[in-house]
């Protein structure tokens, strides 16, 4: 089988085609992949480190103003379309997979002019302006919660979840919290505000490291790289010896800190929900309110109403809230235990299997 995959701009469009692709190769290493993005787009310094045939289009989003810049965003997509002909002309898929980004766009409405197969999958609890679009063109829509249904066709709906799910799901717990200078078999929360950090989840965790400093549980903080160094020097890290707060600038082993520890406060990005839900972690979330129809603050309350997560929103975010929210479930057993079996329901761990399937159906 060929399996053409497009999705670009953010990682949460690009990890999940990825653990897609490495699901496959597993099951079937004849199949042929072929991986098309932009060339100044996330995609491209990513998916070569994978080893897949990567291909790229020209291509730009649409500016929310009145704009000339979408005059030429008009002639880069009705360009992009005879590109992408091109490109599936000469790979011949069986099937063609969009997982967002306007790159996706112009290839997914390319395949279905040339009469080939085509699945979009969306991530979020909102969908993307792309897929949105795409939806009334594609054979079938992926989607990873109940509650984007609304928004697309209903028959060619499958819930399928994040395949980022099934690739963390059979990571065992180990010493991991070791190599931060924490004890593995204590109680630890890992706290971080995405790669980079975000300046909002930083000032509330110098507000609580006093607090912090007189618990009985760990805490493990990454603070992104850009706030480290202004971290350390407001807490004065260099003459303190921390017991039970290790700080790093970024935690590059965070599958297996996801494993190893008992709560997880973060933003509720669709990648990080699919991997704490399928490791059935409980979580505190702190929605982005930074991102496109504010879907983040949609993807954490799907979970709020099912008892997985508990939100605090960006603006009501301190330090002393932080502490509390943390205490209200790491102190208490029988909460603790009820959140990680709720988060446990939400996982799909079979998100790959479920996506292959659909592959299957229509080729």
């Amino acid at each position: 089988m060929k399996i053409l995959i497009t999705g670009g701009g953010t990682g949460g469009h690009i990890y999940p085609a990825l653990a897609f692709v490495d699901h496959v190769r597993a099951l079937e290493p004849n199949t042929e992949f072929m991986y098309v993005g932009t060339e100044n787009g996330l995609e491209s310094q990513i998916v070569p480190n994978y080893d897949i045939p990567f291909k790229t289009i020209e291509i730009q989003g649409f500016r929310r103003s009145l704009s000339p810049q979408n005059f030429k965003t008009i002639y880069l997509f009705l360009n992009s379309i005879g590109k992408a002909k091109k490109i599936i002309k000469e790979f011949k898929p069986d099937v063609v997979i969009g997982t967002g980004g306007y790159v996706s766009g112009s290839v997914v409405y390319a395949a279905k002019q040339l009469k080939i197969p085509t699945i979009i999958h969306e991530q979020n609890s909102i969908p993307g302006i792309t897929n949105k679009f795409l939806s009334r063109y594609a054979t079938k829509v992926a989607i990873c919660f109940p509650d984007v249904a609304e928004y697309f066709p209903k028959e060619k709906i499958v819930l399928t979840g994040n395949p980022r799910a099934q690739e963390v799901v059979m990571t065992e717990k180990t010493d991991v919290l070791k190599e931060f200078g924490l004890h593995p078999d204590k109680r630890t929360v890992v706290i971080f505000g995405g790669s980079r950090g975000a300046l909002k989840i930083n000032q509330a965790f110098i507000e609580a490291f006093p607090l912090f400093e007189e618990k009985e549980y760990q805490v493990l903080y990454a603070s992104g790289e850009r706030y480290y160094k202004e971290l350390k020097e407001t807490l004065k890290l260099s003459e303190k010896k921390l017991t039970n707060i290790s700080i790093q600038p970024y935690i590059n082993k965070m599958t297996q800190v996801l494993a190893a520890v008992d709560l997880m406060v973060g933003r509720a990005g669709a990648t990080s929900i699919a991997e704490f839900t399928a490791l059935g972690l409980p979580a505190i979330l702190v929605p982005s309110p930074y991102v496109t129809n504010d879907h983040q603050t949609k993807n954490a309350q799907s979970l709020v109403k099912s008892g997985a997560v508990e939100m605090i929103t960006d603006q009501e975010l301190t330090g002393e809230k932080l502490v509390a929210e943390i205490d209200a479930i790491l102190l208490n057993d029988e909460r603790h235990q009820a959140m990680a079996q709720a988060s446990k329901k939400e996982g799909i761990p079979d998100a790959s299997d479920r996506l292959y399937a659909v592959v299957k159906e229509i080729t």
